[in-house]
């Protein structure tokens, strides 16, 4: 019986089987992933931006194959993975084109030395978990900075989308890039904590639920390992007094229900002050009303099927038992029958504290519609959890937006006015329960490592 079976949530149908490998093979991967860093550190940072721009290149060779197969594998929208695969080729862009200037010596003046140096050296292996929300840009978020910094990478995917894992390797393979610098392993979790434990790894990455964050961060922590954690969210989009209302009502939409709802920083609480709640909720509801799922391949559907069947039944779980616990459902929440994994766009209302739709995460195309008295009590019922990823605001006022979002709103990133999932130059990453590290913006290129100071002495200086 095969330890891995992929099923495509769309139709419930088998995909592919595969199994976990040995131990023993697992330990001959991170010798060679070690013994390949050894020689990778050793490249210019020239050379290494030269071998990131053949990633993607390679990469838009196999577009359209890799976007069917996370399609298939994970039942997101095809015009939505081929966006996906657009994203992970600037990151590479990006990556190449700043890497070597963000990770340039730093030459100080320092009083007491001729000079000081801080030099930004990589560190060896880094294993990362990747979830399959973003098949293909989950590990590409992580692993450009990270081969550009000069270190070796070792991915575990999530099991339902190891195609798409195994296919990432292969495009790896097939760029410039040295075959042992980058590996799929399929591994289980018992094998996952002890990869974590060997001595050769020098860092861990994930990205999933606050859950799996503190169990990954408690592993790494014990055998003093950094960890850089890509957790949960509920993150609050804001709608203000003098927002525009149809840009909100748009924005929040698709913020929602893009990549069908399972996105960490979705919107997944719209918070609307009470002069424009009946207005929004009005033209909500009609935008939730008409979004159509459908098969993941077909241009004539809105949102796809969700990821594992699994998935679905909690969070038709999660709406439930917030509707059990007062919540009243505006639009959809009906689960459909069948052996596939469809979730109707749905919107809550009536939320609060101790229901899931205001505690927790509902991963998958379900809001959670909250009135504000005023903009005071909508930022208070926003920093209200205990995640703190993203999040926006809608304003007119754009420079007091900027003010509440830099001072007042208690996350790691914020829109202003609009929604996108990820931006090369800008940080990514979140306070709170949802993790720690950033990715993304130059900063992900160092934070796996050893900034160095290099002090230069003088000789004939006086002791």
């Amino acid at each position: 019986m095969a330890d891995i079976t992929t099923v495509n949530p769309a139709t419930g149908e088998k995909i592919k089987e595969y199994n976990y490998m040995s131990n023993d093979e697992v330990n001959k991967i991170v010798e060679a992933s070690h013994n390949a860093f050894l020689q990778w550190r050793k490249t210019s940072h020239e050379e290494r931006a030269k071998v990131i721009n053949s990633i993607g290149e390679t990469l838009m060779k196999y577009k359209e194959e890799l976007s069917k197969l996370m399609t298939e594998e994970r039942g997101k929208l095809y015009s939505q993975s081929l966006e996906e695969i657009d994203l992970c080729k600037s990151i590479c862009d990006y990556t190449a084109e700043k890497g070597v200037t963000a990770l340039a010596d730093d030459e100080r003046d320092v009083e007491g030395l001729k000079k000081g140096i801080v030099t930004y050296q990589p560190i060896g292996v880094i294993y990362g978990m990747q979830p399959w929300n973003f098949p293909a840009y989950q590990v590409f978020r992580y692993t450009i900075a990270n081969l550009m910094a000069g270190n070796s990478i070792l991915l575990k995917h999530a099991s339902n989308v190891t195609g798409s894992g195994l296919l990432i390797e292969k495009i790896f393979h097939e760029s410039d890039l040295p075959n042992d610098l980058f590996r799929t392993i399929l591994i289980d979790h018992d094998q996952s904590e002890e990869l974590i434990g060997h001595d050769k790894v020098r860092g861990v990455t994930l990205t999933g639920s606050d859950g799996a964050g503190s169990i990954v961060g408690q592993q790494a922590a014990k055998v003093i390992k950094k960890s850089v954690l890509e957790l949960g969210s509920n993150d609050a989009f804001i709608v203000l007094e003098d927002a525009d209302l149809d840009v909100a009502v748009e924005v929040c939409a698709n913020a929602r229900l893009y990549n069908n709802g399972e996105t960490c920083v979705a919107a997944k609480r719209f918070i609307v002050v009470d002069s424009l709640y009946d207005e929004f909720r009005k033209r909500i509801v009609e935008v939730f009303e008409n979004t159509k799922y459908g098969d993941p391949m077909s241009e004539d559907s809105d949102i796809g099927a969700m990821a594992r069947k699994d998935l679905q039944e909690k969070l038709h779980k999660q709406v439930e038992e917030s509707v059990e616990k007062g919540a009243t459902i505006a639009v959809g929440g009906k689960l459909p029958e069948g052996k596939a994994s469809f979730y109707p766009a749905t919107i809550l209302e009536n939320i609060e504290k101790g229901q899931p739709a205001y505690d927790d995460e509902l991963f998958g195309p379900v809001a959670s519609l909250i009135r504000a008295k005023d903009q005071e009590d909508a930022l208070r019922i926003a920093n209200d959890s205990r995640y703190g990823l993203g999040g926006a605001i809608f304003s007119k006022d754009e420079d007091k937006a900027i003010r509440l979002a830099s001072e007042q709103f208690d996350t790691g990133m914020v829109y202003i006015n609009g929604f996108g999932l990820a931006n090369a130059a800008m940080p990514f990453g979140g306070v709170k329960n949802s993790g720690y590290g950033r990715e993304h913006g130059g900063f992900g290129i160092k934070e796996f490592v050893n900034i160095k100071g290099v002090h230069v002495l003088n000789p004939n200086a006086d002791a």
